[in-house]
Formats: structure tokens, sequence, C-alpha cells
């Protein structure tokens, strides 16, 4: 029903890095609880190592539908230079409770300023739009993701993970817009001007 490949490094710019590719054989759209444990390159489990996700596939938090669907890992602890690859263990999965059409879910973000103008996600952004290209409506849930800086031959990760607005729905072929408000304006207030954002939408419940 659901296979996993974890890349950390897909070695193409602009791509982000500690993905856990997921795979979803069944005909519906799954959310899975999953857990994770860090393994060093001999496939050996790296006991320190604290594995935690972007999109919440540990906790419920993400539906993955029918095909190839992914999650952001997040190191911390002792040992994490140290991780070459992640073992998933299926604590348990369920359909969606929401209705979801099946294939290629694409579905893009832009920020806006006050006015309702595209502006760069590295500006002090006031909204974001939600741009969904299926034929078929779906439920995302947005977040603005600061990234570290790290050195040459390490993976980058998230360091900051920040929700914006809730679950939404995106109508088929349509857009929706969310204001930045709260916790997410005081997080774009902070690291706009930065050099390593990204406004993220994935599909949940």
């Amino acid at each position: 029903m659901l296979s996993f490949r974890y890349v950390g490094d897909s070695g193409e710019d602009e791509t982000i890095n500690q993905m856990m590719v997921i795979q979803n054989a069944s005909a519906g759209s799954l959310v899975p609880v999953l857990s994770f444990s860090a393994l060093d390159k001999k496939r050996r489990v790296l006991p320190d190592v604290k594995v935690s996700t972007v999109y919440g596939s540990d906790r419920g938090n993400l539906v993955v539908p029918q095909g190839q669907y992914f999650d952001v890992l997040r190191f911390s602890g002792s040992g994490v230079p140290d991780v070459a690859d992640v073992r998933v263990t299926v604590k348990s999965v369920a359909l969606t409770r929401l209705s979801s059409g099946q294939g290629d879910l694409s579905v893009t973000t832009q920020a806006l300023d006050a006015d309702g103008a595209e502006i760069s996600r590295f500006e002090r952004f006031s909204k974001v739009e939600i741009t969904n290209d299926n034929d078929f409506p779906v439920f995302v849930r947005v977040v603005y993701i600061l990234w570290d800086q790290p050195d040459e031959g390490e993976t980058q990760q998230a360091v900051e993970v920040t929700p914006v607005g809730g679950l939404t729905e995106v109508p088929a072929s349509g857009t929706a817009v969310l204001d930045v408000t709260g916790k997410a304006k005081a997080a774009v207030e902070r690291h706009s001007g930065g050099p390593a954002v990204s406004i993220k939408a994935y599909y949940s419940q």
C-alpha cells in the first residue's frame, strides 16, 4: 500500500533536501501516521538523532494521494552529520475524510503584498495565493519555512516552520487567498530579506 524512499540530496539545484518520498499504490488518498529512525551509512540506528517532519506525516497531518508524494524531514541531536538513510515504521493508516482527486496534484503558492500584487517570497508579504491547477477541489495547509545555510557537503534542513492560516479548500482550477497574520506575520517580519525561505502548500485534512 505504502512504500518509502529517503532522498537526502537529489543533486539538483533548487530542490528540497531530506525528503521522504512516499509511494501510495492504493486506489485512494491515505492519511498515515509514521515514525522514523535515522540510520548511518552502515544502516545502524542513530539513537541520539530525533526525526520530525515539516508536513506532519508523523502526526496524521499529511494526506498522501494515489501515486507519489513526499514529506520533509528534520533531524536534531547528536550524530546528525552521520545520517545516511531513514527507516520508516507505519503506525497507522486511514482513508482521508475529505474527497480528493487522483493523480498529479499540482498546487502552487505565490506571495502577495497588501494590495494583492505578486511579490517575491523573500519580501515582507501580507497574503499568500494558492493556485490549484487540477479539475477537482483540494484541501491544503500552508507553511512558511526558514531553511538553514549548511556547509558544503551537508544537507539543508528546515529550522523554523510556521503555519499560515488553517485548512483551506481550493476550488477546481481556481485559487484561494490567505491573510498572513499572528505568528506567520511575525515570522515573515523576522526573516524577510533572508537568503532561504519557502512558502509550501501540502495536502491535509
